[in-house]
């Protein structure tokens, strides 16, 4: 696909006038009005703009709306200019910005993890609800694939009574993890890299919780909505996107206190074979709930010895 110019800036591979710039844009109101042309690799270009702004000028999102004459100075511009230029690409505004927000705590963010989504704040949502009532009691609680730590933190962060344990089998990627951990001053959680459950011996836990690759190779969406700047072996799972899906059911069994959850995210056409597996392998309380688009994403089941 030929990306549009910034206002004539050509986007490489882009047939655009070399002759012009986006350095003639200088007010916020100006630049907002660009979000158009951010229409073909963004599903939210207003905001893409307002975010990638807001950084800039280092203001809120309502101070930059408000005070939409401001005009850039000519390094804040060329920043612009080369933000934009990133996120015309197909860059995720998240690793332009070297942040996403997750639940309720900024994550820092760059290419060595998946962008953190709003739908695995569902995961989150239910794994805390399944531990309502035990905020107190010194549990133990397992996140696999932690990537940036997002699931992991927002765990820890519940209760200093939990102990996490997230495992990654990228070190690149759990660094980061433990970067943004200490960042927010979260100290219980440990860190290990391995794949799944490689590193943990015959531990057991009180809750197991997942957000693994469950994408299929060759699947179109690939190519959309900044995923080709993300690391693939965080996205792709062999198997129609189940393998690692199914073998997280399976091997969970042995990592499990009696009576304790796995929760799992999947893709949106997933729910009914893990579902499946879950039930083939013995668990018994088997549920799955949408996520705001109404759309099957988090599974969990109880495992019973």
């Amino acid at each position: 696909m030929t990306l549009p110019a910034a206002d004539g800036v050509p986007v490489p591979g882009s047939a655009g006038d070399s002759n012009k710039s986006i350095g003639n844009k200088s007010t916020v109101g100006e630049l907002l009005a660009l979000a158009d042309q951010l229409a073909a690799v963004s599903d939210s270009p207003e905001l893409d703009l307002q975010l990638l702004l807001a950084r800039i000028l280092g203001c809120s999102r309502a101070r930059l709306l408000a005070f939409t004459e401001q005009t850039l100075d000519q390094k804040q511009q060329e920043q612009f200019n080369t933000d934009l230029l990133r996120r015309l690409r197909g860059e995720p505004v998240a690793y332009i910005l070297g942040s996403k927000a997750f639940w309720d705590f900024d994550l820092k963010v760059d290419r060595r993890v998946l962008v953190p989504r709003p739908e695995t704040e569902l995961l989150v949502e239910k794994a805390l609800h399944c531990l309502s009532d035990r905020e107190n009691q010194n549990l133990q609680l397992l996140d696999l694939g932690t990537g940036s730590g997002a699931i992991a933190i927002a765990l820890a962060r519940q209760s200093p009574c939990w102990q996490v344990t997230a495992t990654d089998q990228s070190e690149a990627g759990l660094t980061l993890a433990a970067e943004n951990a200490r960042q927010l001053q979260v100290e219980n959680i440990e860190f290990l890299t391995g794949s799944w459950f490689e590193r943990l011996g015959t531990r057991s836990f009180d809750l197991i919780v997942s957000n693994p690759p469950y994408v299929a190779a060759g699947d179109p969406h690939l190519q959309e909505d900044g995923l080709p700047f993300e690391p693939a072996d965080a996205l792709i799972a062999a198997d129609h996107g189940l393998a690692c899906l199914m073998e997280i059911v399976e091997q969970a069994r042995r990592h499990l206190k009696p009576g304790s959850w796995l929760l799992l995210e999947h893709g949106f056409d997933q729910a009914a074979a893990v579902r499946g597996k879950m039930s083939d392998c013995g668990y018994r309380d088997i549920a799955s709930w949408q996520d705001l688009a109404g759309l099957d994403r988090v599974t969990a089941a109880r495992f019973v010895s």
